[in-house]
């Protein structure tokens, strides 16, 4: 890979992972501490929907929290793998991952063929 199309992809990385940052401190402060903790706000809970309600939409963020953070150590593992020149390098076999894929998906890991057989 050339470096400036290494450069165009720690560009777009570092964009990502502003991003998902920035999802990540909006769901935290809607879903409250972000903790994993659900603490139902104070207000009447005498009828059982509101209550139903809210625990649903915590659970909900706190779902969407994980998942970013996931996405986020990604986005992290394949800024730290460019700044070890390990990067494009297919953590299961060691061949180069196309150029292609890495445009597709720049936190990707593994070439397609270790990825299909990881998948099934």
């Amino acid at each position: 890979m050339n470096t400036k199309d290494l450069a165009k992809l720690t560009t777009r990385l570092m964009a990502e992972k502003r991003r998902l940052e920035a999802e990540r401190a909006r769901l935290t402060d809607r879903s409250g501490n972000g903790s994993g903790e659900l603490e139902m706000a104070d207000y009447d809970v005498n009828h059982p929907a509101d209550s139903g309600s809210e625990l649903f939409d915590r659970e909900k963020d706190l779902a969407l929290i994980e998942n970013v953070n996931s996405l986020l150590d990604q986005v992290n593992g394949a800024l730290a793998k460019i700044a070890s020149e390990t990067y494009g390098i297919c953590d299961v076999c060691g061949a180069r991952i196309p150029e292609a894929r890495l445009r597709a998906l720049p936190y990707a890991t593994m070439c397609v063929s270790c990825q299909s057989r990881y998948e099934d």
